[in-house]
């Protein structure tokens, strides 16, 4: 690592301690307005659009929360701060995507949504990491560390692990055909899972 590295890192980090979190969940939503023109927008496939376009960017965003704690490891980079801001933000973008599939691909059909769930493994993949996202962003607030203790809430949170890979699992096995863009999302999922896991068990 050279040596502008590690003054690069605590100066980004002194200005990141300076910038409130509201600006990452504007930001952040600014891409699903993009998306939601232009499914709204489309002549065809406007439910495809949709549905692609809210799915990418809850696993860009889920992913996105996985790499801060390599910054602050390797490049001393801490964005602690925006990393529930990003998590939240995933889920939001998840939720957009389980409605818009709900709403205008299933059109309320609740036979057909429970049927097709069990049926298609990429759809079982997929409710499977919408479902263990759904308590971590219920339980983000301060005053539930409190009231599970650091440790009952840190548990729980690990969660976010297998859901990423599963997210991400879902969204190859989701495409006709396996897209580079898919499957460096799946690597990238793996990598940090993987990373994560090694730093728990030197610890």
């Amino acid at each position: 690592m050279s040596a502008a590295a590690p003054a690069l890192g605590p100066w980004l980090s002194s200005y990141a301690r300076k910038v409130p979190t509201w600006p990452v969940y504007l930001l952040g939503l600014v891409p699903g307005v993009f998306v939601a023109w232009d499914g709204v927008t489309a002549i065809a496939d406007g439910v495809d659009i949709l549905l692609h376009g809210f799915g990418s960017l809850a696993l860009q965003f889920l992913l996105a929360s996985l790499v801060v704690t390599p910054l602050l490891r390797f490049a001393r980079i801490n964005l602690i701060k925006f990393r529930k801001a990003l998590g939240l933000l995933s889920v939001i973008y998840l939720s957009l995507h389980f409605a818009v599939w709900l709403l205008l691909d299933l059109q309320l059909r609740w036979g057909l949504i429970g049927s097709e769930i069990v049926k298609r493994p990429y759809l079982t993949i997929g409710f499977a990491a919408f479902l263990m996202l759904l308590p971590l962003a219920a339980t983000s607030w301060q005053g539930a560390v409190a009231r599970m203790g650091t440790q009952g809430w840190a548990r729980l949170h690990r969660l976010v692990y297998p859901a990423v890979i599963l997210g991400a699992v879902h969204f190859v096995m989701q495409e006709k055909v396996w897209l580079s863009q898919a499957l460096v999302y799946l690597a990238a999922a793996l990598f940090l899972v993987s990373l994560r896991f090694l730093w728990i068990r030197r610890w």
